[in-house]
């Protein structure tokens, strides 16, 4: 059992190293949503099961806090609603569960950020086509073989692995990278005042 517990640990490592390639695109990313933030936007998120999950833990940080004090972000997971998740999948089957929020809620200069191991998941797909068409900056963050999603955005990070854990692992990380230097940014420029906890 602990020869598994290590191979685990040591499989997460070797990821997350190989995912430090991305760094270039990390940055991008980070800068691209302090733009969409300082200019009055929402950042965005979408996935299913355990990406769903990191969507909700990604924006809770960056409406909350990350490290500092300072004003909420304004950032949305289009993944908590049941009434809209559920009525949205009975009108219109379940690959319409975030395009038509995206629809309903986006507006040109937002940032939308879907996240799918796979590349392929089809309600997050639908969502990027709808968004294009309203002026949406789209980031995907997948695996190594990026699926259609790499397509589908202006920025894919694929997480150079195949394993589906070690994917979800990653992005998560990236995404605390995301909000550190998305804080730094607006804090330190002073477009986000810093101030007291309720």
């Amino acid at each position: 059992m602990q020869d598994l517990i290590h191979s685990t640990l040591s499989a997460h490592v070797a990821v997350l190293e190989d995912t430090a390639a991305l760094a270039p695109d990390i940055e991008r990313f980070a800068q691209q949503a302090a733009d969409c933030l300082d200019a009055g936007g929402r950042v965005f998120w979408m996935g299913n099961g355990g990406s769903a999950a990191d969507c909700q833990h990604l924006a809770a940080e960056l409406v909350g806090r990350f490290e500092r004090e300072r004003d909420g972000l304004a950032s949305i997971a289009l993944t908590t609603d049941s009434s809209i998740l559920t009525s949205v999948a009975n009108d219109f089957g379940f690959e319409s569960v975030f395009s038509r929020q995206v629809e309903a809620l986006c507006r040109k200069d937002d940032l939308l950020v879907g996240l799918s191991t796979s590349g392929n998941s089809a309600n997050v797909l639908r969502a990027m086509e709808r968004a294009a068409g309203l002026g949406v900056f789209r980031v995907g963050l997948t695996g190594a073989g990026g699926g259609r999603l790499e397509s589908a955005c202006e920025l894919c990070l694929r997480v150079p692995s195949n394993n589906t854990a070690r994917i979800q692992e990653a992005h998560i990380v990236i995404g605390h990278i995301l909000c550190d230097l998305v804080e730094r940014r607006l804090v330190e420029t002073g477009r986000s005042s810093a101030g007291s906890p309720a």
